[in-house]
């Protein structure tokens, strides 16, 4: 069932946050497109992507499927899904939906393929991701070949992982002995990997989705200092944590997502990071057995004894990272791995709910994305949702699991609040669109 927020006229920053039902017949449906982000936090990059798949697709409205409480690195976000996605709203985007925990916090593959699914679910027509390539035509040739070649690729990126080699060197090193000198695109770039996986999932899913791509401007995925008006997220989120000021980063973020900020630093205070979550991780692996550890999601191999001797005699999170960390197994991978032992993540749960979305959540939108809602509501195959039921159903049980193990740094009054936001309010409406400017 379909619940959306009264159309009342508001100025912003106040939310409209009445929990009716209110249809207008006779919509005719918005062209779509839709993007996959994590906006963590919402910047001028980001801002740049919105802007540009706009012009470039012609979209009058765009979809974000947005990861919830943790990323698909491992890491929890900066801040709550519901400010960040209110900053998209604010800032472009016309309607926000939760990519499930299943899917958010997953290699490339499966994030991917959870976002496209849902994007096709909305009944999107197209689709645009931010690159470091911005050529559109090469990430057609490279999935083309790919898909032509699956057995042996999936094979050969075995083989190279197995090497002790990243995936994403085993990822470049395969397609180079599959297509020698056929492909321009680099497939040891974070971006060019992700989009890659959306150009394959959308070939598997929708073939007729149409793809666009929006080049990277200025600062690359890792780049951890920043300089001019655009700077990647890792040096958004550095500089906010270690200088505790906001207006270091104000040059790179737009304005609504600033006074977004602002507004979370006054009220909360913080902003949470791997650290204020070491004790609980600290505590799960001291008191678990090998055998629990490897029920969990992604702990192979035996890692689970590297694991507990770390925890033994770790320190803190940095400290413990650094001792199980091996060329095979990256930070990234292994904040994952951490992530699903604080949210209980067990294989057989995370396998199940990630062959399909079964739900679609939403957590923004402006009237632009609720008129679009409105023509498509009744053919879209899964649930819509505005909130949690206390009742829920087992297919969201790892959201709600992610959302109460986020909120355990925060003080009661926070975390309590923080809860009634997840079971009890609709999304957040925006009542006057805006580019961000």
């Amino acid at each position: 069932m379909l619940f959306l927020p009264v159309m009342l006229k508001i100025t912003y920053p106040k939310r409209v946050l009445l929990n009716i039902q209110i249809f207008r017949k006779g919509e005719s449906q918005l062209k779509s497109t839709g993007i996959i982000v994590e906006y963590n936090p919402f910047h001028n990059g980001h801002l740049h992507h919105l802007r540009e798949t706009r012009r470039m697709t012609g979209a009058e409205c765009i979809i974000a499927v947005m990861s919830g409480y943790f990323m698909q690195r491992g890491e929890p976000a900066l801040v709550s899904k519901w400010t960040r996605a209110e900053m998209a709203v604010l800032s472009g985007a016309d309607l926000v939906v939760e990519l499930p925990y299943a899917f958010a916090v997953q290699p490339a593959e499966k994030f991917a393929a959870g976002g496209i699914a849902i994007l096709d679910a909305l009944q999107c027509k197209s689709f645009c991701f931010g690159s470091e390539s911005g050529d559109i035509e090469a990430f057609r040739q490279a999935a083309a070949v790919l898909l032509e070649n699956e057995a042996a690729f999936n094979a050969s990126v075995k083989r190279e992982v197995k090497k002790g080699i990243s995936y994403p060197a085993a990822l470049s090193n395969s397609f180079q002995k599959l297509a020698p000198g056929d492909s321009t695109l680099d497939l040891s770039s974070p971006n060019n990997i992700l989009g890659f996986h959306y150009m394959l999932a959308a070939a598997r899913q929708n073939p007729a989705m149409e793809a666009f791509t929006v080049q990277r401007k200025a600062a690359g995925h890792h780049d951890v200092a920043i300089t001019g008006e655009i700077a990647s997220a890792s040096a958004i989120r550095k500089t906010i944590l270690q200088t505790e000021d906001l207006h270091a980063a104000r040059p790179v973020l737009p304005e609504p997502a600033f006074h977004v900020l602002s507004r979370h630093r006054n009220n909360n205070g913080h902003f949470l990071h791997w650290a204020l979550y070491w004790p609980f991780l600290h505590y799960r692996l001291l008191s678990s057995s090998e055998e629990e550890l490897r029920a969990i999601y992604e702990v192979e191999e035996g890692i689970e004894y590297r694991l507990k001797k770390a925890a033994a005699s770790a320190n803190s999170f940095p400290d413990f990272m650094e001792k199980v960390k091996t060329k095979r197994y990256t930070w990234t991978r292994l904040q994952r791995i951490c992530t699903h032992l604080l949210t209980n993540a067990k294989k057989a749960e995370i396998k199940k709910h990630a062959a399909k979305p079964a739900y679609i959540r939403l957590l923004a939108m402006n009237e632009t994305g609720r008129r679009y809602l409105n023509s498509v509501k009744k053919t879209v195959p899964v649930p819509i949702i505005s909130k949690f039921s206390l009742q829920t159903a087992p297919s969201l049980a790892p959201d709600i699991r992610a959302a109460r193990i986020y909120a355990l740094p925060l003080p009661a009054n926070e975390r309590e609040h923080l809860m009634i936001r997840e079971f009890s309010k609709p999304p957040f409406f925006a009542d006057e669109k805006t580019d961000g400017a």
